[in-house]
């Protein structure tokens, strides 16, 4: 094995790293019997001489603080990533060729942090660059530390409308630490991408967003230094866009610029006809330049500031939504690693309050939900604790991208505002009913809904200290406070706020059809029909031994009112966690809204929907005599 510092490597050496990393990606993928080796060879000569000569990067210390970052936002070109991994000595070739796409092995097809060179996962098109924007604002806003996040893209991706999201919200931060490296190598998964080799549409397009845009061949290796090398002098506050035009499958001459080669590995035969035509395996190790020393940069501690704590007289109208913004400004007194980001809307979400606040620590993605998200992932992977808010039927726009926020393992906190048709009069596009089910389908996610400014701050709190994508659903309208400060709210649990030795039907509801759960408790309790009341305020944690518990009180007899879509909200929270604890004796009514809502008052449109008192007592009343 031939082990070359930075000081050796020539573009002499780069061309030979550039040729082993070709050959270790086919040997790689033709092993594994799957893969994108022809993916993989199109951007080996770009990958060769910046970890060559331009990324600073300890391998052996990944977390390092001043190292640069380098996503794959190309993900499906992993075998160039693992040879890459391999060439500058933390893969050896064993695990490159016998843990590549194998099961329970971390050479996945698409990278995943399980390897700590990994930032976040990719393989979902159009997802790199926004995730790059948001390590690039850590760096230069936040950490105030040199180094560059270098973002490798494939010409396909380039399609997607958050690529554009990126780069406008790059150039409007003037985030000239990211660097966009585009292998335009003309043919997607189905044949010609849109533009082809069309560089300068290319070119217009990232300059019209901001960018500076450089053109190359992407196989002249001086031309990629020189690049990359003005890539790095920070272009006037801009981003970079780097160009590069390149031949599928460069280095085999059977199958470049051939369409029918995208996603195949090289049959034995044929891999061995490349590996040879490109001079057969090689064994070097190449690592270029370590991170520039910069400002010392430390984690900074949570703090016990002396800030007042938030509370609110019980019985007083506070709008949920109005008590996250109270309470994220205690919070970010108490924890410098908070920061806020806010979809255009932060005087309506109250993320404006944190704003004020803390200035440098929000930051506005305007209307690009995608990007919102993208960036929260970014400054999480940075060790921050990012609060993204927006209305919560536009967190649909960003549904990719939180999914694969929870395969990059990040702790994500969300905050989706105006929810359900309690909103009224704007009517079904911005009324969600979707949201519950959505982040509860997330794995390993944390859903909650309180339904008062109490419980609402206690819950924005201990998002902070909550694993994997967490989110709160806020309320617009105003709501009476129903407990008293200091109480507890831990992620899991609920509250049982009506209930006796003798109750005959349990009401579960949370946020807004809480409320209307506790006014049909006060008229079935005219009726001498007594009814437990629980806040569901977690759904997901569900707190199932209080359900439970409730369920076998009251005969089985329960009634779950929620302001959404039946599918996957609060009522199917209950019933699985009911079913999945063995309580099948059950008479339960679930009350969702079930047709498609229109404008309307609150009142008017809960009726309609039949999620509001009257109607949860009358469902009451009905299980009660038809049991």
């Amino acid at each position: 094995m031939t082990t070359i510092t930075s000081a050796a490597t020539d573009l002499h050496t780069v061309e030979q790293l550039a040729a082993q990393l070709r050959v270790d990606a086919i040997r790689s993928s033709t092993s594994a019997g799957s893969g994108h080796p022809t993916s993989s060879m199109s951007a080996a000569d770009l990958l060769a001489v910046l970890v060559a000569r331009h990324l600073r990067y300890d391998w052996d210390n990944p977390s390092a603080a001043g190292n640069d970052h380098l996503i794959f936002s190309k993900g499906h070109a992993s075998p160039l990533l693992y040879a890459v991994f391999k060439a500058v000595g933390v893969v050896s070739d064993e695990e490159l060729m016998t843990g590549y796409r194998r099961f329970g092995q971390r050479l996945q097809g698409h990278p995943t942090p399980v390897l700590p060179w990994v930032d976040v996962a990719t393989g979902s098109l159009g997802q790199g660059l926004p995730d790059g924007v948001g390590v690039a604002l850590a760096g230069k806003c936040l950490d105030q530390l040199p180094y560059r996040v270098w973002v490798l893209c494939g010409d396909s991706e380039l399609a997607e409308g958050s690529v554009w999201e990126a780069l406008d919200k790059a150039s409007y931060y003037r985030l000239s630490n990211l660097v966009a490296m585009v292998d335009v190598n003309r043919l997607g998964q189905r044949g010609e991408t849109e533009l082809g080799w069309n560089l300068d549409a290319y070119a217009a397009r990232a300059e019209a967003f901001g960018a500076r845009a450089l053109t190359i061949d992407g196989h002249d290796l001086t031309a990629i230094d020189e690049a990359l090398a003005a890539a790095a002098t920070g272009a006037d506050g801009r981003p970079t866009v780097i160009l590069a035009r390149t031949v599928k499958g460069k280095g085999f001459a059977e199958v470049e610029d051939s369409p029918d080669w995208h996603g195949k590995p090289l049959p034995p035969d044929m891999a061995e006809r490349a590996v040879a035509e490109l001079g057969g395996p090689r064994q070097l190790t190449v690592r270029g330049p370590r991170p520039e020393a910069g400002p010392a940069w430390r984690a900074q501690p949570v703090t016990t500031a002396a800030t007042e704590p938030v509370t609110y007289e019980i019985g007083a109208k506070v709008a949920t939504r109005k008590a996250y913004g109270d309470a994220l400004v205690a919070l970010g007194a108490r924890d410098p690693r908070v920061v806020a980001l806010d979809g255009e809307v932060s005087n309506s979400t109250y993320a404006s309050e944190f704003a004020e606040a803390y200035p440098d620590r929000y930051f506005e993605m305007f209307i690009a939900e995608q990007q919102m998200v993208a960036a929260a992932t970014g400054l999480a992977v940075r060790g921050y604790r990012p609060y993204a808010s927006t209305f919560a039927a536009f967190l649909t726009r960003a549904y990719d991208f939180i999914r694969m926020a929870s395969i990059s393992g990040v702790d994500l906190r969300l905050v989706g505002s105006h929810a359900g048709i309690e909103i009224g009069p704007d009517g079904p596009s911005q009324m969600a009913l979707e949201d519950l089910a959505m982040i509860r389908a997330v794995h390993g996610s944390t859903v909650l809904y309180p339904a008062d400014a109490t419980s609402t701050v206690a819950l924005t709190d201990a998002m902070a200290g909550t694993s994997g994508v967490s989110y709160l659903r806020t309320t617009r309208g105003g709501y009476p406070v129903l407990y008293p400060a200091g109480e507890t709210f831990p992620v899991g649990g609920s509250k049982v706020l009506r209930g006796g030795d003798h109750d005959q039907v349990t009401l579960v509801g949370a946020g807004v059809t809480l409320h209307a759960c506790l006014a049909a408790a006060d008229t079935l309790a005219e009726q001498d029909v007594a009814a437990r009341v629980i806040d569901a305020y977690s759904i997901k944690p569900l707190d199932s031994t209080t359900l439970a518990a409730a369920v076998h009180a009251t005969g089985g007899c329960i009634v779950v009112a929620e302001d959404h879509h039946p599918e996957g909200g609060l009522g199917s929270a209950v019933i699985d966690s009911l079913i999945d604890n063995g309580i099948t004796d059950l008479h339960v009514t679930h009350l969702a809204v079930r047709g498609m809502p229109g404008s309307g008052t609150t009142e008017e449109l809960l009726a309609w929907a039949g999620i509001d008192a009257e109607h949860i007592a009358a469902a009451a009343r009905r299980l009660l005599t038809d049991k």
